[in-house]
């Protein structure tokens, strides 16, 4: 049995609630650069980056960021869990899964830090 102590949330609707909100950030974030490139004629790096130097912008960009981390994550333990765990039974299953799990939560991390470099500057 899994316990929902290796998941996001402290239960299956709270992981449920984070993935659909997560997703609706990510959507909005699409949306928005999406319609920038749209209607700017010739995006240069001096729009690029007066765009990305407005604070909004920066929030706007570490919310997605921060949903695509939780959004995947919830994701990839439902996929371990179903498929390291649920269809191979026995330790050497758990052992997998954990070992996997600990690897893509450091990439996770990894990620966030960087990204928060680079928005950031830190």
């Amino acid at each position: 049995m899994v316990t929902a102590v290796t998941s996001f949330g402290r239960s299956g609707l709270y992981d449920w609630l984070i993935q659909r909100v997560s997703a609706v950030v990510m959507a909005a974030y699409v949306i928005f650069l999406a319609g920038f490139i749209l209607t700017t004629p010739e995006v240069s790096f001096d729009q690029w980056k007066a765009l990305y130097s407005t604070l909004w912008m920066r929030v706007f960009s570490l919310i997605t960021l921060i949903s695509i981390a939780a959004h995947a994550w919830i994701g990839l333990w439902a996929v371990l869990t179903d498929y390291l765990t649920n269809r191979m039974m026995g330790a050497k299953a758990t052992v997998l899964r954990v070992l996997a799990q600990m690897v893509l939560g450091v990439v996770t991390v990894t990620y966030v830090v960087w990204g928060l470099e680079i928005l950031w500057g830190f």
